[in-house]
């Protein structure tokens, strides 16, 4: 009975400490800049990125080409966004504080996504330059 007790609170303990990982390393690559290139690619105006672009961002983020084949790791930003929006349009009216969350936390997204095609767009035009300088 102990052993399992104590299997199932490290399980949670480490799961917790994942999650707690993966929103420190999702807000830590929104936090950077994001060009102007960008922007005038997605037809932003503006520096503001917030959730009613996470649709488009995310969409030219699947057109964009990559170097590297395999999975961009958005497909677990766009399960936490959906996640998150429900939470937010469930919490609606009645808890402000929560459907306020569930903005900021869209935007996270929305910053994200388009932070990964700066990262993309960088990475290809540096290629580029290499094979033109060959």
């Amino acid at each position: 009975m102990f052993p399992a007790m104590l299997l199932s609170i490290a399980i949670v303990a480490l799961t917790q400490f994942a999650l707690y990982y993966w929103r420190a390393v999702l807000s830590g690559v929104a936090a950077q800049p994001v060009s102007s290139r960008v922007l005038a690619a997605t037809g932003i105006n503006g520096d503001r990125i917030d959730a009613r672009h996470f649709g488009r961002l995310s969409g030219l983020l699947a057109v964009t080409p990559t170097l590297k084949s395999g999975d961009t790791g958005m497909s677990l930003v766009r399960f936490y966004y959906d996640v998150v929006r429900a939470i937010g349009a469930v919490a609606g009216r009645r808890l402000p504080a929560l459907a306020a969350w569930s903005r900021r936390e869209c935007d996270v997204c929305a910053r994200y996504a388009a932070v990964q095609i700066d990262r993309r767009l960088a990475a290809n035009l540096a290629l580029s330059a290499a094979i033109r300088s060959c």
